[in-house]
């Protein structure tokens, strides 16, 4: 019985390249149903704000497989990113997308980038929750989980592990983020012990992606955060050659999503000089995904082999390597006629024998005793004068057995001891710890005393120990 999948023909250039890409795959030999649904702009503008029917969910789960092409998101109106709500939903929780050069025949300043870039999908800044909380400060919460980390963590290795790859690179910004940052780091470092054949090490993000774009041939495998994972996969992608070459897959433990990573273009929609190439290249990962493995190398090569020939759509075309400017059913034609051809100057793609899709388990982490050590109140106050709200603070909490212990403006501590020349805005950390037994009701009576005195809280974050060990970060200067 053949594999049903679902595929999406989407907005702009989008009906033009997945039926570039369907035609290419099909003639490989490649063996699958169409399930064929609507999505998109159209879809957006029926009253559907995620851009999907309600149906039509049920044809994604069902078939564990989707195939989709670019769409255009309306502006305005609280349309959602279609994108992220099928990650999301569907537990897609890695996003792979390789990054190779195709020097000389595409050009590009480095002439040996062979790397992966594995990203979270569902975590971090993409959480997506933001709140205004006073008049100048705004927040977005990053949220990071030990299962979500070990998951894509794991992801990572299993994935260099079966296709031959000898090194995962971590990059992190721990060196602030302590604890978020910090928790992805220490996941990488257990998780690493585990795979000793394959090496493993780490950056800080920022000189981590200068490095990449200065030498990005000492990388392998990369595995990053969801919002460090999304810059460096489009940063790859351009120094390697072009965005619209790269094809991406969304990978989850249910489901999964290939697409190329670039947009719907609609200012070139209908011309057909839309190039194929990375939606094509998402089709290769989904034969990968559905073990079709020699058919997938099979349409690869053939590729590679047409871009050697130097047949090359508008976007890629150079005067010194190309020899055909391709329309997109042009290419489609040269990449068929060289099926079962492969690249004489390029690397030609193998089939891993055993390659196979990755599976993923964590492990089960043992619970830490959680100890309630005091709060964090946020506070909206137009004063500047982080002395003058430390008296308030103290007389309120005068009869409670809470203790205020420090205030800070953006992370910066204020008092006691703050430095005059630190600016400050209408938003106010105020520490308080326990003065004796710890005892949550306390805090909820000094939020009540803090009301009555007119404080405008506008957010508070219980402190605990795990362990003893601090689960919350010192202010800066503390």
């Amino acid at each position: 019985m053949k594999q049903k999948i679902t595929v999406a023909y989407g907005d702009g250039i989008g009906p033009e390249i997945m039926n570039s890409s369907l035609t290419i795959l099909k003639e490989a030999g490649a063996v699958f149903d169409e399930d064929v649904i609507e999505i998109g702009e159209k879809v957006y503008k029926q009253g559907y704000t995620s851009g999907l029917k309600d149906e039509d969910w049920d044809k994604i789960v069902n078939n564990k497989v989707f195939y989709k092409a670019p769409i255009t998101t309306p502006q305005g109106g609280g349309y959602k990113s279609l994108n992220v709500t099928i990650r999301k939903t569907l537990g897609l929780f890695a996003n792979v997308r390789p990054i190779k050069t195709l020097t000389p025949f595409v050009h590009s300043k480095h002439e040996t980038i062979d790397s992966v870039i594995i990203r979270e999908n569902e975590e971090d800044l993409y959480a997506g929750i933001e709140h205004r909380q006073t008049q100048e400060v705004y927040q977005c919460l990053k949220l990071i989980s030990r299962p979500g980390s070990e998951k894509i963590v794991r992801y990572a290795f299993e994935y260099a592990k079966n296709n031959g790859r000898k090194k995962v690179t971590c990059m992190v910004k721990d060196n602030i983020m302590k604890l978020t940052d910090g928790l992805f780091h220490e996941v990488f470092n257990e998780v690493a012990k585990e795979y000793p054949d394959i090496e493993a090490d780490r950056y800080i993000v920022d000189i981590g992606m200068a490095r990449f774009a200065d030498s990005p041939e000492i990388f392998d495998v990369v595995v990053l955060p969801n919002l460090y994972g999304d810059i460096l996969s489009d940063i790859g992608a351009q120094i390697a050659g072009s965005v619209g070459l790269a094809g991406s897959s969304n990978i989850g433990e249910h489901c999964a999503m290939f697409e190329a990573i670039h947009g719907s273009a609609p200012d070139i929609a209908g011309q057909s000089i839309a190039n194929p190439s990375g939606l094509l290249m998402g089709g290769v990962m989904m034969l990968n995904h559905l073990g079709q493995n020699d058919i997938a190398a099979r349409v690869e090569n053939a590729w590679l082999k047409t871009l050697e020939d130097g047949v090359h759509t508008k976007d890629i075309f150079s005067q010194e390597h190309s020899k055909i400017v391709a329309k997109t059913e042009e290419f489609t034609k040269e990449v068929i006629n060289r099926l079962g051809d492969e690249p004489k100057f390029l690397k030609p793609k193998k089939v891993i024998k055993g390659s196979k899709p990755v599976e993923i388990k964590t492990k089960e982490f043992k619970k830490q005793k959680k100890e309630i050590d005091g709060v964090d109140i946020f506070v909206c106050e137009d004063n500047r004068d982080p002395e003058a709200l430390a008296v308030t603070l103290n007389k309120a909490a005068e009869n409670h057995d809470l203790k205020l212990q420090m205030i800070t403006n953006r992370g910066v501590k204020v008092y006691p001891n703050g430095n005059p020349h630190t600016f400050c805005t209408d938003h106010w950390r105020c520490r308080f710890k326990f003065d004796k037994q710890p005892n949550t009701s306390e805090i909820y009576k000094l939020l009540i005393t803090l009301n009555e005195q007119g404080v405008d809280v506008i957010k508070t974050e219980n402190l605990y120990l795990f362990d003893t060990k601090p689960g919350y970060s010192l202010g800066q200067g503390q």
